[in-house]
């Protein structure tokens, strides 16, 4: 069953005040995580409380470093059902689902996921810092 979307409005919102994109369907995951993509954080949105406290603004904390993505996007467990679906059977596929989570990738494979239970047990400038150093091992310069 999918959330009424005023209802996630607001928590899209939360992300999105960052510069984070939506990608709402498998076509645009798709294109936001190709082969030449370079550097992209997705974030698994949803409506827990981990993700209202921790997680959304762990993002935006992380994304004040100097060192960030080329580009971050989000897809939200139960309102883009069918951009996580895809998300999760494809480039994800060897991750167990989990929302919220977050993934950097590097050309359209995952070299980095936080699941929920990361999430779960930390506070929000933790996971900014578990970010940053993901950020600054994968997304700096390439030699």
């Amino acid at each position: 069953m999918r959330y009424n979307e005023m209802l996630v409005i607001p928590m899209r919102r939360d992300l999105t005040q960052y510069g984070v994109e939506e990608t709402r369907t498998p076509e645009e995951v798709d294109a936001a995580l190709g082969p030449n993509s370079g550097t992209v954080l997705v974030v698994v949105n949803s409506v827990c409380g981990c993700a209202a406290g921790k997680a959304r603004p762990a993002v935006g904390m992380a994304l004040r470093n100097a060192v960030r993505p080329d580009r971050t996007i989000t897809v939200f467990a139960g309102a883009d059902v069918e951009a996580v679906a895809h998300l999760r059977s494809g480039k994800l596929a060897e991750v167990p689902p989990s929302s919220p989570s977050m993934a950097l990738f590097r050309n359209g494979e995952p070299v980095f996921v936080l699941h929920r239970r990361d999430i779960e047990t930390q506070e929000a400038p933790d996971i900014a810092a578990d970010l940053v150093e993901a950020f600054e091992q994968h997304c700096g310069a390439r030699a």
